[in-house]
């Protein structure tokens, strides 16, 4: 089968739309077709030689699609349904999956950074060569071929760009603060980064019903964005982290926020994380880093003051579980992620999506098939 995808061939390349061969389902995978796809920093990582993948390869990985063929041994969704993509396929049988802890499953951790399925093969390739799968997903792109894990069937009638981005960003944040933090009513809560994830966190913690909620971001317009959907402080002047941290200091009676969440992966905000919490207070990590580098969280600060740091990966999820409950809650109105898709765009406007997003001109892209 010929489909069209988003190809992206090395560090610092932009993404280049190409017809490649998708070769089809086998007896434990799926056949989708994208319906949309988020535009997430993680992907972007690949571009800048952050994160480490094999290329060529086509990125995205936060997904809402319409199941077309099914292999044998699939029997949770059939042809027709509407899922949304999980990009952290797991096996169901390991000690991590039988314990609640899917998303740390580690028998597809190396396969998902080699960009192969669960045979260790792609089913993309251009002129007969493999093309990579980035996160066993690759949804840059009109059809993907995933394994049967990473299909979670959701109603056919929800908006297919709100259902992406509960793929990625939504689990991702709105988990870091229920499930990985499991913020308190009543406590004060800092976010760095207000993008996607820390958008999330900023919902998550309204949700959690936090008294207040401080996000941190050099955007005004992230900013703005983040008192409408909950945050009760905000702060754009970034330039020096003390005159921050004594910001935060002044607007929780001198004692620092209960809980800090850090949505970029930056290893100076991280540290400057650690900065506003209050003694006994949490520090979540929940912005991916890149490979190789090192954050000094000084262990004399953390031991003497009882601060807990945290890593949240994918919200700590279950995605069987938490992504129709995330979906039912934006259906009630307690999560507006209709109000985070800023802007749609065309597959072959994707370098155009990605340059809105550095600029911090949206809250998220979203790429429409």
């Amino acid at each position: 089968m010929k489909v069209t995808a988003a190809v992206l061939h090395g560090v610092r390349q932009p993404f280049e739309l190409q017809a490649l061969d998708l070769a089809p389902p086998k007896r434990d995978e799926v056949l989708v077709r994208l319906l949309a796809a988020g535009v997430c920093h993680s992907d972007w990582h690949l571009v800048t030689g952050d994160s480490k993948c094999a290329f060529p390869l086509v990125a995205g990985h936060e997904g809402c699609a319409e199941v077309e063929a099914v292999g044998a041994e699939v029997n949770h969704v059939k042809p027709g349904d509407r899922v949304v993509l999980c990009w952290a396929p797991h096996c169901g049988t390991c000690w991590f999956c039988t314990h609640g802890r899917k998303c740390l499953c580690p028998v597809f951790t190396k396969k998902r950074w080699a960009g192969t399925l669960m045979d260790d093969t792609t089913r993309l390739s251009l002129r007969g060569s493999p093309v990579h799968h980035f996160c066993a997903v690759a949804c840059f792109a009109d059809r993907a071929v995933v394994h049967q894990s990473s299909c979670i069937p959701v109603a056919a009638t929800v908006d297919p760009a709100v259902a992406a981005l509960v793929g990625c960003a939504v689990t991702t944040g709105v988990g870091a603060v229920l499930r990985t933090a499991e913020v308190e009513p009543g406590s004060s809560v800092a976010v760095f980064g207000v993008g996607g994830v820390g958008l999330s966190v900023v919902m998550g913690a309204r949700i959690a019903k936090a008294e207040r909620i401080i996000a941190i971001d050099p955007a005004v317009k992230r900013c703005e964005l983040a008192r409408s959907f909950g945050a009760t402080d905000t702060i754009s002047d970034i330039a020096d982290p003390a005159s921050v941290a004594d910001r935060i200091q002044s607007l929780t009676n001198g004692r620092g926020v209960d809980y800090a969440f850090e949505a970029v992966g930056i290893p100076a905000v991280q540290e400057q994380s650690l900065g506003v919490v209050r003694p006994g207070g949490t520090v979540v990590l929940t912005g991916l880093s890149a490979m190789g580098s090192s954050t000094n969280l000084p262990g004399a600060i953390i031991t003497r003051r009882e601060i807990n740091v945290l890593g949240s990966y994918y919200g700590t999820a279950d995605p069987q579980r938490d992504f129709q409950l995330y979906l039912n809650w934006h259906k009630s109105g307690d999560l507006p992620l209709d109000r985070m898709v800023s802007k749609t765009y065309r597959l072959d406007q994707l370098n155009e999506a990605y340059a809105d997003m550095l600029a911090g001109d949206t809250a998220r892209g979203v790429i429409l098939m």
